[in-house]
């Protein structure tokens, strides 16, 4: 076979999604086993992967799973436990005393606590939680969702205290080899490093200026009563302001203080200036957006989780300062226990479960750290708000009932996705002496485009988090290749390095099971396709941006290879 047809086959199982999810419409539970199927005959038949090897992936993709559904599951059950103590319908009140313009509520909501959220713990979870948080503040489920993947993207490259950088460049670069290249031109590997963060920030902060903006262009344009985009541009002022606010911190923190803080760092900043703008009308139009009346939303707009004020007027409220502290005491949680080495050290090794070596000899393994992870950080909150609200325990019960039902289909469709995922990263591993999946799809994208090969550099990294749903794997599987491209083609190693993190985080945006995972907390599972129809604009937006900014920086500025000359 044609050396040439192996990428082809590569790229089958990711066109084959694409094209009946977005294409044909069908949903992610009809789509994604025969996607599974296809990619499990692929790494046996054109890869050569053994059958225990293909069998471990699976199993490793499940208890991949199992992390995944474990934190929806602790998602789904604070909300529903606030909805049932009554403490969702304070929190609406109190986003429509800030404002009542749903424009406004989506940048301080999904943009700003997404970001936060993300900042502390990645993986996911800001959509999982933003989501029906929104749904809760009367959103369609269907917006809820296009704006909580919209928030997978700037501050993603540093979520979980920066473990993108952190782990996913450091671990996906050969530092040894590296370290002797630097020391050799009067450099270090603590140079080269700060300065891929400090790239990495500056791309985000310009590229994610107009996120804020462009979420409430779309939130007007699909979801208004005139689908209209110049609607959302009404508002341009207030979201350029609050773009602002985020990205300048942000950019400072990566630039000075490293990767840990600045999704972090940019958020709180952010917070504390523009909610009290917003309270005060600055730069606000007069006239406030809303929704059609919710009796008007097509049936696709809706999921099947009832959340709305409506449906709670007869549950009394709890006070506001009541209302917001399980969300306050989940932020300090999930940052306490990221940026503490004792704790992090202690919930990493207690109430985990680990399966090394699966199958044995494959060297593939997996765990699932049920106190570390989001979810189970989330199920205390919730029995701390259990006696903080003065709940009823029949009260609680259906809170667990309405979440377990939720979970269900979510988990159907990840049972294949997930293990599909798994195959193709672990698949270079094989009898036919090729990459891996992911990285042979990379090396057709970048022989294809040549001397341009830096403004697609980009596009490289969202291929890779579109297939793992994650920027810390895409990182890991393709830094070192876009190291070494950016080598044999003369441009600077540390901005082909960095733009791959920032496209990697963008490719989260349209990563089926983080679409999955977000659209089972408001009940709106199989209508996949119509999330990622919409947040391939956004994802598109910031590719371009990205590659554009990688091109000037090379062309205009004259950026070269750190290992020659630092700039």
């Amino acid at each position: 076979m044609p050396e040439s047809i192996y990428p082809l086959f590569a790229f089958l199982p990711l066109g084959l999604a694409a094209v009946l999810l977005v294409g044909f419409n069908w949903p992610a539970r009809r789509a994604m086993p025969l996607v599974f199927a296809v990619t499990v005959a692929i790494a046996l038949v054109v890869w050569g992967m053994t059958v225990n090897r293909v069998i471990a992936s699976a199993l490793q993709g499940l208890i991949l799973t199992g992390s995944i559904l474990w934190i929806i599951f602790g998602a789904i059950l604070l909300l529903n436990t606030l909805k049932h103590s009554g403490a969702i319908t304070t929190i609406r009140r109190g986003f429509s005393n800030i404002s009542p313009d749903r424009r406004v509520q989506v940048i301080i909501v999904a943009w700003l606590l997404g970001c936060f959220i993300e900042g502390a713990s990645g993986f996911g979870t800001p959509a999982a939680v933003v989501a029906p948080l929104l749904v809760a503040l009367g959103f369609p489920a269907l917006a809820a969702v296009m704006a909580g993947m919209m928030v997978q993207s700037t501050p993603v490259s540093f979520g979980a205290v920066g473990t993108p950088i952190v782990v996913g460049v450091t671990g996906g670069l050969d530092q040894t080899a590296i370290s002797e290249r630097l020391i050799e031109h009067g450099s270090s590997w603590d140079a080269l490093y700060q300065m891929i963060t400090s790239e990495v920030a500056l791309i985000h902060a310009v590229a994610g200026l107009l996120m804020p903006l462009l979420m409430c262009t779309m939130l007007t344009r699909f979801f208004g009563r005139d689908q209209s985009w110049r609607e959302g541009l009404a508002i341009a002022p207030f979201a350029l302001f609050a773009g602002l606010a985020f990205v300048v911190p942000y950019a400072l923190a990566g630039v000075f203080l490293g990767p840990e803080f600045p999704s972090l760092t940019g958020a709180m900043i952010g917070l504390a200036i523009v909610v009290p703008a917003a309270r005060t009308g600055f730069l606000i139009p007069r006239q406030p957006w809303d929704f059609p009346e919710a009796r008007d939303w097509p049936s696709k707009w809706l999921g099947s989780i009832d959340i709305r004020l409506e449906s709670l007027a007869a549950k009394t409220p709890v006070s506001l300062v009541a209302a917001w502290c399980p969300y306050g005491l989940l932020a300090l949680l999930l940052v306490v226990s990221r940026a503490h080495d004792g704790l992090k050290s202690w919930l990493n090794q207690h109430g985990v479960l680990d399966w090394d070596d699966i199958l044995g000899e494959t060297g593939i393994s997996g765990s699932i750290a049920l106190l570390y992870q989001p979810g189970g950080l989330m199920i205390l909150v919730v029995l701390v708000t259990f006696f903080l609200h003065r709940m009823q325990f029949a009260e609680l019960k259906m809170a667990v009932k309405e979440s377990a039902q939720t979970l269900i289909g979510a988990g159907f469709v990840l049972i294949f996705t997930v293990p599909m995922v798994r195959i193709l990263i672990n698949s270079g591993e094989n009898l036919a002496g090729l990459p891996a999946m992911p990285q042979a799809m990379a090396q057709l994208v970048a022989d294809s485009v040549g001397a341009v090969y830096p403004f697609f550099a980009p596009s490289v990294g969202a291929l890779g988090a579109f297939i793992a749903g994650s920027n810390t794997v895409s990182n890991l599987m393709l830094a070192q290749f876009q190291f070494d491209t950016a080598q044999l083609i003369g441009v600077s190693s540390a901005l082909l390095v960095a733009v791959q993190a920032a496209g990697a985080a963008a490719g989260n945006m349209i990563a089926i099971h983080n679409v999955v995972a977000a659209s089972a907390t408001v009940g709106l599972l199989g209508r996949e396709g119509e999330t990622i129809r919409m947040t391939v604009v956004p994802t598109l937006y910031y590719l371009i941006v990205t590659g554009a900014i990688a091109m000037i920086a090379i062309n205009g500025l004259g950026v070269t290879d750190p290992l020659m000359q630092r700039f």
